[in-house]
């Protein structure tokens, strides 16, 4: 009974073939319909951001999602259309104190910190040796406003005696001019995503430009935080110091103690016991020829 249902629907199957085919061909084209409209759909979103001056989902050098958002490449630039110049300026200097002042030298150098309402950014203070030939080093990081650096800067040098001084100005004008550029443009593009979001009608399209919107705002929070930083390193100055305590005289020296001086001596009296034994058979002999030689020569 199987055996002849089977060869029943084969023969039913063949009767209807051509009616299979005309199915499977439609289900075929409706499912590149489909396909079709959902690419051409994302196309035209693209093609839509990009002519509303979005970055492209795909250029990497414009927007990189897997790197959390567009980070534009500061560029180096002198700007000199500019008049108010910005500049940087940094300075350090090594200074070399009397033995047994360096505390005095730091209050004096935390005195004048304070007086000029400087910041004390960093202070380390190390002691390196034992007993004589220890000495004690300190460095130090302190903002100044750039108004008083050069007062700030004299009197500091003033604390003990000044090894080494090195002074930086750094021309920052074009860097600060580009940043600015950037903000104002990368905040233009905003506005338009935020056009662009309200104008949406379709959740991915409201999902996309979220995205954007989003790493779009950390970029432009980025960018101020960097103009942020250069209008603080232009109106504070940083200098660097290090006060170093003069060594002791004794430093370097070697104390001999009795015991390794009479080792010492001990040493050297049995060097010259050997000596005199080697040499004084020779010795003897020479005189002894010397005064054989002479025999022969009187008679």
């Amino acid at each position: 009974m199987l055996q002849i249902g089977i060869k029943e629907q084969l023969s039913k199957i063949k009767d209807n073939w051509l009616l299979i085919a005309i199915v499977v061909i439609i289900l075929i084209v409706m499912s590149g319909i489909f396909s079709g409209t959902s690419f051409t759909k994302s196309m035209q979103m693209q093609s839509s951001l990009a002519e509303r001056g979005a970055p492209s989902a795909y250029s990497k050098a414009a927007y990189d999602s897997s790197a959390g958002g567009y980070y534009p490449t500061p560029t180096e630039s002198f700007a000199p259309e500019e008049t108010v110049r910005k500049i940087t300026k940094t300075s350090s200097m090594s200074t070399e104190v009397e033995r047994g002042t360096f505390y005095d030298s730091e209050k004096r150098l935390l005195d004048i910190v304070k007086s000029s309402d400087s910041f004390l950014l960093n202070q380390n203070v190390n002691k390196y040796g034992t007993d004589r030939e220890s000495y004690v080093t300190g460095s130090y990081q302190v903002k100044v406003d750039v108004k008083k650096y050069d007062s700030v800067v004299s009197q500091l040098r003033g604390i003990g005696e000044v090894q080494s001084f090195n002074e930086n100005a750094e021309d920052v004008t074009g860097q600060y001019t580009d940043t600015k550029i950037e903000i104002e443009t990368e905040k233009a593009r905003l506005k338009r995503y935020e056009t662009m979001y309200s104008e949406a009608t379709d959740v991915e399209d409201k999902i996309t430009l979220t995205d954007r919107m989003f790493n779009l705002e950390r970029s432009i929070k980025y960018l101020e935080d960097s103009l942020e930083n250069i209008d603080q390193r232009v109106d504070y100055s940083t200098v660097y110091v290090t006060m170093t305590e003069k060594t002791s005289d004794y430093y370097g020296i070697t104390f001999v103690t009795l015991s390794e001086m009479i080792t010492l001596v001990a040493g050297s009296a049995n060097t010259l016991v050997k000596f005199l034994i080697t040499i004084l058979p020779w010795a003897l002999a020479f005189f002894i020829i010397r005064f054989v030689v002479r025999l022969v020569r009187k008679k």
